[in-house]
């Protein structure tokens, strides 16, 4: 499961993105004003959903979901976190 092909998917289908935009891995997701402090709400209960992590409010920062590469990063980290299922 590729954690960067979905949140992609995802930002792209809830959020505006402009055509002229490229959204690389890299692209800040609030200064480019793609995701807002309302979106970011709908990110992090995606990423809860989706992923199966909980997303303290602590950790509901730009250091962590400013882009697509960060999410990734947050969300690999958060699931190797997890306790192993029996």
């Amino acid at each position: 499961m590729d954690h960067s092909k979905l949140v992609r998917q995802f930002v792209t289908t809830n959020f505006y993105v402009p055509e002229t935009l490229t959204l690389a891995d890299d692209t800040s997701l609030l200064d480019e004003g793609i995701v807002d402090s309302t979106g970011m709400l709908e990110v992090t209960a995606f990423l809860e959903e989706q992923f199966g992590i909980r997303v303290e409010d602590a950790e509901m920062l730009p250091a962590n979901l400013e882009t697509i590469s960060r999410i990734t990063a947050f969300v690999a980290s958060k699931r190797a976190a997890l306790p192993m299922s029996a």
